[in-house]
């Protein structure tokens, strides 16, 4: 782990994880613009109809959809606490193996508020999602892969940059409140990515590797999402 303060761009990790760097290429399909005006009662429909009888989970997603309105002209800052505070309160932490019997499911916000449970990534997802449907630009915030020191595991956070060589605001579902990556000690950045592209770790913001439009798997996720009714695009 690096001595002393970390740089707004956050370091280049000295741990080798070319695994993670196969698996990114293979996973990410550009992520997408988000279109405004979600219609949340096509989604409950559309939830429905697939489920069945939603219960408790129908409150879960009418929440998310009040929060959004709700925050919708807030200030970007108000709109991060809002997001972060209303996921890391409404879905409990298990592992994808406990909650879709796979050892590597990437949910969409409404898999995750139904079952009421997510995995890591499915927190930064849904973060993501709900910032970009928030108006938040995508060149802002980058999905992030991490090591997490204390737990000694893979991890993965939303963080939200304010500017290309600010230091970077941590949205994580380990802890409540946001912090600025040079406060969490306890995280390693391997690579980010975001509709722009895939990112490592260095000065100011990191430096792009590849274009993440080019890669492929992350086309499922929009896929879902579309079914589910939400519009996305893929700017």
């Amino acid at each position: 782990m690096p001595r002393g303060p970390r740089s707004p761009g956050w370091p280049t990790p000295r741990l080798r994880f070319g695994g993670w760097l196969l698996l990114g290429a293979l996973l990410l399909a550009g992520l997408s613009s988000v279109q405004a005006d979600w219609d949340f009662a096509q989604v409950l429909q559309n939830a429905e109809k697939r489920y069945g009888a939603l219960g408790p989970a129908r409150g879960r997603i009418e929440a998310w959809s009040q929060m959004l309105q709700g925050e919708r002209d807030a200030p970007e800052r108000e709109q991060l606490n809002a997001v972060n505070r209303f996921f890391n309160q409404q879905l409990n932490f298990q592992d994808d193996t406990r909650i879709w019997r796979q050892t590597d499911y990437w949910a969409t916000p409404v898999e995750a508020l139904i079952k009421g449970a997510a995995d890591c990534e499915d927190y930064a997802l849904a973060k993501y999602f709900s910032l970009r449907q928030l108006g938040i630009p995508s060149e802002k915030l980058r999905i992030t892969y991490v090591k997490a020191l204390t737990q000694n595991q893979a991890h993965m956070v939303l963080t939200f940059y304010s500017s290309p060589a600010a230091d970077p605001l941590v949205l994580d579902n380990l802890i409540g409140d946001i912090r600025p990556a040079s406060q969490r000690k306890d995280l390693l950045p391997v690579y980010a990515f975001n509709a722009e592209g895939l990112y490592l770790p260095g000065k100011n913001g990191g430096q792009r590797s590849s274009d993440s439009k080019k890669l492929s798997r992350w086309q499922d996720v929009l896929q879902k999402m579309q079914a589910e009714g939400f519009t996305v695009g893929e700017g």
